[in-house]
């Protein structure tokens, strides 16, 4: 059998069940829409690590509105004018002009706007300009073609640099591109031709990812028309500058704009960046020598295992609210371990299927319980149902806490029947119709008790043991008991008629009641115990049952019971008994509906504790007269005739002492 955590899941279920939970998060790591939510777990990294500064002499000089309107040209400006920008840029000191726009036509200005710019690149000796791919079909097949700038400006010494950009399946822009005449690359390299130490930054890894310095319009902006009014003397200093288009646009307006990019900004902002922008971001994680490297595959399945471990040994001896404590401390230790290696050692360690895979611990654990207590509920409602009502099952499931597993002292009414001859009656019959009719009675009257909320502890031979007030308190136990007692001989009276259409003899039956202090719990050894009560009063209500005998009555109660049930259920007085065993005397009484028999019986027994033996004796003659066959009447009726001869001691009280009950 396997071993089970205490309060909690046998430990091989819960290493099966930890084992599929890792395995299915694996496999889910590996598709496209699950690798889209972990880059959103980089895109919130991203936007709460980001400096929101340029670290790195970058600038940026953008073709805006403001510009067109400031100039009186729309775009495309002339090459003639990216000329005169060109000359300004260099009188400031630019170490580097990389123009993120594509000439690949002659202007349309003519030869002359061409050969102006060609001069101007000539004469800076620093400029970079984009090429592109364009996808074509040819009688050869299709294939894409790269796009160079226009021969003139390459022979005056500009750079190109292929300018295209890697998409995640969002669309969104974080990585870097790859390839030895990227544009960042040549970027960089023409750099070095005047700062030689920037070949010594740090290169990137194949599947290099951009830290973003910040949000679109991070860097230093220059209009473009504000460079062409001349800038202060030696401010753009060794500075890098990228000159490209200026737009603005919300993600609803970026469908219908051109050269503007998702980022892991846009979510939060709403905002997409422009591509000279994008450029930037690139050669600024570049040259920080910050660029970030997703972890290896293996590395992400050995976190998820230890995730699934950890939570497993976490949550097997399961508390709801503990394991979810824990289920929590999990995922914050995931995310500070992302967090610290995202921004300490530029690793992107994608958690999303970890801490999901600890959630879903969480829930497949809880689960698991739920559905093993659901289990072993039934299992005791079933069990406890063959001796409690329904109801009694559902409150003990409900507050598990007043069962206790060991022995308490509670008030209870104990509650014991007898059938009347019935251990002749087995010599005359079969034991199959013996246990035919025992089980008829048994099944009957146990419905009734469990219906009156009493719990059955055993059945005796030919005997029923019950009570009320335990497992769980019964402010009406005494009540139940008596009613459920008078439903039981009136169901007997039926039973009784059934058995005699079947040609079985009539069987009578004798209830003891007492309400009393006992000891009630699972009692007995280790390997086998029953939910009993024990205690002189337990051995009381048993010889009350015996009592029945001397005064042919078929239920008696005690005192104790007599005074919970006053008021609601009738009750005749019996008599004033000393049971065997037992030193102090016990009032009893037993149901009667009829009020002038009850009140024919206090008058009688008043005179005859009274000592006044001819009222007494006239008194149960009335009672005798009026109900032939009152067994209370006889007896007190040959108790008077012996008392007449022989006087009681001056302190009695009533009470008889029976030698054999």
């Amino acid at each position: 059998m396997a071993e089970r955590a205490s309060s909690g899941l046998p430990v091989r279920d819960a290493a099966i069940a930890a084992a599929a939970i890792a395995l299915a998060f694996g496999a889910l790591a590996f598709t496209s829409s699950w690798r889209s939510l972990e880059l959103k777990g980089f895109d919130e990294l991203t936007v709460r690590t980001a400096a929101n500064e340029s670290r790195r002499p970058i600038t940026l000089v953008g073709l805006d509105e403001a510009s067109s309107k400031a100039i009186g040209i729309q775009q495309p400006f002339p090459r003639g004018l990216h000329a005169q920008l060109l000359e300004k840029l260099n009188e400031a000191g630019a170490m580097v002009v990389a123009f993120d726009m594509l000439f690949a036509e002659p202007s349309r200005e003519g030869e002359g706007d061409d050969a102006a710019f060609a001069r101007a690149i000539a004469k800076a000796g620093n400029v970079v300009v984009v090429a592109d791919r364009t996808y074509q079909e040819t009688p050869h097949g299709r294939l894409f073609v790269r796009v160079e700038p226009i021969p003139a400006l390459r022979a005056a010494g500009a750079a190109s640099g292929f300018a295209d950009v890697d998409f995640d399946p969002d669309l969104a822009v974080r990585k870097i591109p790859q390839g030895d005449d990227v544009f960042w690359r040549v970027i960089i390299r023409r750099a070095a031709e005047r700062m030689p130490e920037l070949l010594n930054a740090p290169q990137p890894d194949r599947d290099a990812m951009i830290r973003y310095a910040g949000r679109d319009h991070t860097f230093p902006f220059i209009p473009y028309y504000q460079v062409l009014d001349g800038l202060p003397k030696g401010s753009l200093q060794n500075n890098i500058v990228i000159v490209g288009k200026e737009l603005r646009a919300s993600v609803d307006q970026g469908s219908a704009q051109g050269d503007l990019f998702y980022t892991p900004f846009t979510a939060s902002t709403g905002w997409l960046m422009p591509g000279a922008e994008i450029h930037a971001n690139i050669l600024e994680s570049v040259l920080r020598g910050d660029t970030l490297a997703p972890a290896s595959t293996l590395a992400r399945l050995l976190l998820l295992v230890a995730s699934v471990a950890a939570a497993a040994g976490l949550m097997m001896r399961w508390r709801p609210v503990v394991s979810a404590l824990a289920a929590v401390a999990l995922v914050a230790v995931l995310g500070a371990l992302d967090w610290a290696l995202f921004v300490h050692a530029n690793l992107w360690m994608p958690v999303l299927s970890s801490m999901s895979a600890v959630i879903a611990t969480y829930l497949v654990f809880g689960a698991m319980v739920f559905v093993a207590e659901q289990y072993r509920k039934n299992e005791m409602r079933r069990a406890f149902s063959l001796y409690v009502s329904r109801e009694v099952v559902d409150h003990v499931l409900a507050h598990p806490e007043r069962l206790s597993l060991g022995g308490e002292r509670r008030e209870v009414t104990m509650f014991f029947t007898d059938l009347e001859g019935f251990t002749p009656l087995t010599e005359r019959l079969g034991a199959e119709q013996v246990a035919r009719v025992l089980n008829m009675h048994f099944s009957r009257a146990e419905a009734i008790i469990k219906r009156h909320g009493g719990t059955v502890n055993r059945f005796i031979g030919d005997a029923i043991m019950a009570m009320w007030g335990a497992p769980v308190d019964d402010p009406r136990q005494a009540v139940n008991a008596v009613r459920a007692a008078v439903e039981v001989q009136r169901d007997l009276e039926e039973l009784r008629k059934d058995l005699l259409r079947q040609g079985l003899p009539e069987i009578r039956m004798r209830v003891g009641i007492h309400t009393c202090t006992a000891v009630v719990g699972n009692l007995g050894s280790e390997d086998r115990f029953d939910y009993t009560a024990i205690g002189d009063g337990v051995n009381l209500a048993a010889r009350l049952e015996g009592v029945n005998k001397l005064y042919g009555t078929g239920i008696l109660a005690s005192g104790e019971t007599f005074a919970k049930v006053a008021g609601e259920v009738a009750l005749r007085p019996v008599d004033r008994v000393i049971v065997k065993g037992k030193s102090e005397p016990v009032d009893i009484y037993t149901p009667c509906e009829d009020a002038e028999l009850v009140a024919a019986t206090v008058r009688a027994i008043g005179e005859y504790r009274a000592r006044r033996w001819d009222e007494a004796e006239r008194a149960w003659l009335e009672i005798a007269a009026d109900h032939p066959g009152d067994g209370i009447a006889s007896v007190y009726l040959s108790r008077i005739e012996k008392l007449r001869s022989s006087s009681p001691a001056r302190e009695w009280n009533g009470a008889v002492e029976l030698e054999k009950l």
